[in-house]
């Protein structure tokens, strides 16, 4: 069991709280939250001077290869159960109209969100939080059964923008504002800006952008005249396509693939997949950033597991090659490739 901490001040107790986390204490790291509370400290301040920051850490940690799958989600579970124990400390009543809280279709990393609907709450709105992955017809009937002053939509993972433009379209449709918010829409929210929606960087911001509805509907039209080429559409109809000529690929000029576990192979088909997956989201909004920043983290990774750069950059230069009529493809490919050949430079000085 970790040790019970003493601290009044959500920065001086992070420590222990991570620690909890490691040690899958779920009991005293609810008692660390408990504890603040109980010594005065705001509940907005402990969810994000406490949680928040401590399961970034978690997310490096898994990066790095420190902590595992298993471990990265038994942590999760742990913050999600003390953000239940801080909303049932406090209990707060609602003052203010509905604001629905909900994570793109296909986007399955409900804690953010789930502290922006907490704060929320705490700030006096009713809030109804819908989860994890929430289609966009489902989202849209509640909305059309339930009136709300706003929603609130999270995205983690840029690839999942082209779902989250028809999602935010299908709740403009029924007249309701959209505030979003996540890494997914890039760290200075370019991506949002693209689709022509409102932005907020962390929680307070969003409360504070949900109160100002003239601010949440002030916001200039999706920005999208590239669409017109239809790289992004063929490229979506080829997916499977090319993934299987990668893979083929791969078998041809690295033998050792043939020997993989099943495991080994599944990943290694993710990993294509995601490469089609993060380029097409690139071309959606017309920014070779948005995939060379996944190649670079991709590659992190995979060498992080002892699986070297280069395997990321023979399967950019196969789907470069099979590429090579999409102009914007083929451009944002060789982007990536220059990102992974700036890496392995790095990694021989």
């Amino acid at each position: 069991m970790t040790a019970p901490t003493t601290e009044t001040d959500a920065a001086q107790a992070y420590h222990a709280f991570l620690a909890a986390l490691a040690d899958a204490d779920e009991y005293a790291a609810v008692d660390v939250a408990v504890r603040l509370l109980d010594a005065g400290v705001p509940a907005e301040r402990v969810l994000l001077d406490l949680v928040a920051p401590a399961q970034t850490e978690v997310g490096e940690r898994w990066a790095r290869n420190e902590w595992s799958v298993a471990q990265e989600h038994a942590a999760t579970h742990i913050s999600e159960r003390v953000v239940a124990a801080v909303a049932a400390h406090v209990n707060p009543r609602p003052t203010r109209g509905r604001v629905v809280v909900a994570c793109m279709d296909g986007e399955w990393h409900a804690l953010p969100p789930r502290l922006v609907a907490e704060v929320l709450r705490l700030r006096g709105w009713q809030v109804t939080f819908l989860g994890a992955s929430v289609p966009a017809a489902h989202l849209v009937s509640y909305l059309h059964r339930h009136d709300a002053h706003a929603v609130a939509l999270a995205c983690a993972l840029p690839m999942r923008l082209p779902h989250a433009h028809r999602m935010i379209e299908a709740c403009r449709r029924s007249d309701v504002p959209v505030v979003v918010g996540g890494r997914g829409f890039g760290v200075d929210g370019r991506w949002a800006r693209r689709l022509g929606v409102a932005w907020a960087p962390d929680a307070p911001a969003a409360a504070d952008l949900v109160a100002d509805e003239r601010a949440l509907r002030r916001v200039r039209p999706a920005d999208l005249p590239h669409l017109a080429d239809d790289e992004y559409a063929s490229l979506v109809k080829r997916r499977g396509e090319l993934i299987d000529s990668a893979l083929a690929d791969l078998r041809e000029r690295v033998p050792a693939v043939n020997d993989y576990t099943p495991a080994q192979l599944d990943s290694t088909v993710s990993d294509l997949g995601y490469i089609v997956d993060f380029l097409a989201a690139a071309l959606y909004v017309d920014d070779s950033s948005l995939f060379t920043e996944f190649v670079g983290w991709l590659a992190a990774i995979l060498t992080s597991r002892g699986v070297p750069a280069v395997a990321v950059g023979r399967s950019l230069g196969h789907y470069h090659q099979v590429l090579r009529d999409f102009p914007r493809a083929a451009r944002f490919l060789a982007d990536g490739e220059a990102e992974v050949a700036g890496l392995r430079r790095d990694v021989h000085r």
